[in-house]
């Protein structure tokens, strides 16, 4: 995967959270900018549709402000799929990410819930850990995680979710729960933590990535993820909604 997903990961896959469920169409849109250390580094957009069963999604990552002075970086992604009880299947995933100094491409499409990687350029040798695609039953694309969490959901369903994500090569988790009441609102405690794939020194330099979510009602017994924080590799991070 990109640098742009090891830049950014620890604090936007955080937002793999509760997914509601699929009942009627519904059509999602939202911009989260990105701080780290209270300096605005990028942004985060996002829009998808559910009709019916059947979910399509795409998503910009992009750095802004002082951090795009020094390199620009970019991610697009789309993702296909189906969505059945709150559960999110993807069926094909692409992206296309730019860092500065380098252009990628990655490609996963699925059989019965099975990630199968198709295009991951430019190729990486193979190394020990690597993570074996077939094993990877019933994991969540990067861009998928993201749509399932920035879904407006109902009050019962959120803080209450454990997910397992799968980019390619490496393998993560996230846990929500502990839902506490905040500001007419609530607030989640979460963790992100690095599971398999990743290199000794990414492992040694942090595996355990602890976050907050807040959440606030937007009627019909519905609450909205509006921002999320978390202590990142390069300190303090947050995500919020415009």
């Amino acid at each position: 995967m990109t640098i742009t997903l090891r830049f950014l990961a620890p604090l936007a896959i955080s937002l793999i959270l509760a997914a509601g469920s699929a009942g009627a169409d519904q059509k999602d849109g939202a911009v989260f900018d990105l701080t780290l250390k209270g300096i605005h580094a990028g942004t985060l957009s996002i829009s998808g549709a559910i009709e019916g069963h059947s979910y399509a999604v795409s998503g910009v990552l992009k750095s802004g402000g002082l951090v795009a002075l020094v390199r620009k970086v970019r991610y697009d992604a789309r993702a296909v799929g189906t969505v059945s009880d709150g559960r999110f299947t993807p069926a094909r995933y692409e992206e296309d990410a730019d860092t500065g100094k380098r252009q990628s491409q990655s490609v996963m499409d699925y059989r019965a819930g099975v990630p199968q990687v198709k295009v991951y350029n430019p190729p990486k040798s193979p190394r020990p850990g690597d993570v074996d695609p077939a094993t990877q039953g019933g994991t969540v694309d990067p861009l998928t995680a993201l749509y399932a969490a920035l879904r407006d959901v109902p009050k019962a369903e959120a803080c209450n979710q454990k997910l397992a994500l799968f980019d390619g090569r490496r393998r993560s988790q996230v846990v929500l729960s502990d839902p506490n009441p905040v500001n007419g609102g609530l607030a989640c405690v979460g963790e992100y933590r690095r599971i398999e794939g990743f290199s000794e020194k990414e492992m040694a330099e942090k595996s355990r990535f602890p976050f907050t979510m807040t959440l606030a009602p937007i009627g019909d017994g519905r609450m909205r993820v509006t921002e999320i924080s978390m202590d990142t590799i390069y300190g303090k991070g947050r995500l919020k909604r415009r």
